[in-house]
């Protein structure tokens, strides 16, 4: 007897100089997809599409930084697909990629937007498979994290990261305001729920209650 199907595989393609984790995330029900955080580097992506033989149906993006979203013009472009999120706050950071390219010296970046903002308490869905939303502003001050309800696993953005936090240094952070969402919010998901951040490796709720120097559970 053959072990049941996950309900989600989930690939990843590191984009733009900055190794941002852009998520292939697939329903394995419906074959359903969404392409996550679309920095740039939008061939690759095309790519491993093809390779993961999906039907996208929907970019989501989880802030508003250029490596998150620097792709979706040209994407949406290619497959002519809606953009959820992330927060509206991240507006103005949307309508300012191609600036923002510029000052980091990265060539093909254009501005984004977003067909649907989300709040705290919306839903998105992916084929079968729905994802809460948290709002939790800091590191941008529209960021948004998304927990899925079919498996322990929510796609962080640059909240949080293996041992640390995202930057707070940038216009429009609020480090205050980024420590008490990953503690109100963040760290009441099950200690076993796979975070899966914007760059570097997995990490769990469990995992950086326990070691994260910036933020203890």
């Amino acid at each position: 007897m053959s072990a049941p199907q996950p309900p989600l595989q989930i690939g990843i393609v590191p984009v733009t100089p900055f190794q941002q984790n852009c998520a292939i995330l697939k329903c394995t029900a419906t074959n359903k997809a969404a392409i996550i955080d679309p920095g740039g580097d939008v061939p690759a992506i095309l790519e491993a599409v093809k390779k993961f033989g999906v039907d996208v149906e929907k970019i989501i993006l989880t802030h508003g930084h250029l490596d998150h979203a620097g792709g979706v013009a040209e994407l949406v472009a290619a497959l002519k697909l809606p953009v959820e999120g992330p927060h509206i706050a991240d507006k103005p950071l949307l309508e300012r990629i191609a600036q923002q390219g510029k000052m980091y010296s990265i060539d093909g970046m254009q501005d984004a937007w977003s067909d649907r903002y989300l709040e705290e308490g919306d839903t998105v869905t992916v084929g079968d498979l729905t994802f809460d939303v948290l709002f939790i502003p800091g590191h941008s001050p529209g960021s948004v994290v998304l927990v899925c309800r079919q498996a322990p696993i929510a796609f962080v953005g640059d909240v949080i990261f293996q041992v640390s936090v995202g930057r707070t240094d940038l216009p429009g952070c609020d480090h205050d305001a980024l420590m008490k969402g990953i503690k109100d919010k963040l760290y009441k998901l099950p200690d076993e729920t796979i975070c899966l951040p914007g760059h570097g490796p997995a990490t769990t709720v469990g995992e950086e209650k326990a070691s994260n120097p910036f933020v203890r559970g």
